[in-house]
Order: structure tokens, then C-alpha cells, then sequence
């Protein structure tokens, strides 16, 4: 089965292209580059778009406009190229990179998107509890690398690709395919911009 998966939640995008567990290719850039580096993978992979059989998207949570970006091509290519997919957590890919590290994605507004109890929440760094020695990745545990040490946490340096949610672990968690128009994002809190009603 030929995969394409991307994720475009945090502010480096990752996408690759694996078959049958096999990675063909993965790129690193920006959501704003996303087709073009769909259209690199294919190329390096020597497959055309209507070769895939599948997509894995991320759903967040992240950047409201990344994870809108990523949704909106995972929807125009499944429409075009008549496939399934599947929608993978930001934090689980992050995890899946970092086995036993806690993911952290750098939310905005003084906060983190994290996991605590299972669940994906939405909280400021000084209000995570943490074991001492718990590695920390993701873009939020750079920003706030400061605050998590101070609790005894060990976060690579912010050059580490653990702190990057590689597209080819979405692969590994992408297991029930389905209608890509169905995959829904996840925010965990209002967008920023509110509409103004006249």
C-alpha cells in the first residue's frame, strides 16, 4: 500500500511517502510548501499521484491555519485521486518518535498543546506536572525548555529531530482508512480571529 502522509500542525511541516512500511521519502519544509513536496516525494519515489492507494493527515492539534492547510490538501487530493485516509494526532506522531517522551506543541498565548491523563489538552507550561527525568519533545518543550527543566524534565537539543512529528510514524498510526472528508481537526480551544457580526 503506497502512503502519503503529512503533517502541517507545528511550524516545520514533515511529509513522506512509504510503501508497505517501506519509507520512499520524507521532506522537512513549510505548510506553504506542501504540494511541492508531495510532488518531490512522488518524483523521488518514481510513482504518479494515482499510484497511492492511501493518506495520513495530522489533525492537530497546532497552528489553526497548518492544520487547516494540511485538512484542505488532504481533502483536494482525496476528492482528485479518489482515496481514503486517516487523521493521526500532532502529539501521538510526536510521541511515536520519541518513545516514553512526552509530546509538547507550542500553542501560543503562553501555552502548550500536551497529553495528561491520555487526553490531548491545552495548558501553560508552569502547570504541567512532570517525573523528574521525563523527556520532553516537540516545538513547545524548545519555546519552553526553560520551565520544563526547572521541573526536572530533559529536553533534547532544539536541533533534535524528536522534536519534529515525522510523517512516517502517521503511517504506523494511521489504522482505520475512511472517508478523508470526515477526518476532523483537532483545536482544543477557540481560533484567535473571531468574526465580526455587523
Amino acid at each position: 500500500m503506497l502512503t502519503l502522509a503529512f503533517d502541517t500542525a507545528t511550524g516545520v511541516a514533515t511529509s513522506a511517502l512509504v510503501d508497505d512500511g517501506e519509507l520512499l521519502g520524507e521532506r522537512v519544509s513549510r505548510a506553504q510548501t506542501l504540494l511541492e513536496d508531495v510532488d518531490a516525494l512522488l518524483r523521488q519515489g518514481g510513482a504518479h499521484p494515482r499510484d497511492l492507494d492511501a493518506l495520513a493527515v495530522g489533525v492537530g492539534p497546532g497552528s489553526f491555519t497548518g492544520v487547516r492547510i494540511g485538512l484542505a490538501t488532504a481533502r483536494g487530493l482525496a476528492l482528485a485521486l479518489d482515496l481514503q485516509g486517516a487523521g493521526v494526532s500532532t502529539l501521538d506522531a510526536l510521541a511515536a518518535g520519541a518513545p516514553g517522551a512526552v509530546p509538547f506543541v507550542d500553542a501560543r498565548r503562553r501555552e502548550v498543546f500536551t497529553t495528561a491523563g491520555g487526553a490531548a489538552v491545552v495548558l501553560e507550561p508552569a502547570e504541567v506536572e512532570l517525573v523528574e527525568g521525563t523527556v520532553c519533545v516537540g516545538d513547545g518543550a524548545v519555546r519552553y525548555r526553560a520551565v520544563l527543566e526547572a521541573k526536572g524534565a530533559v529536553v533534547p537539543p532544539d536541533g533534535d529531530e524528536r522534536h519534529l512529528p515525522r510523517a512516517r510514524f502517521h503511517v504506523q498510526l494511521a489504522t482505520d482508512l475512511g472517508p478523508v472528508d470526515a477526518i476532523e481537526p483537532v483545536y482544543l480551544r477557540a481560533p484567535d480571529a473571531a468574526r465580526s457580526v455587523p
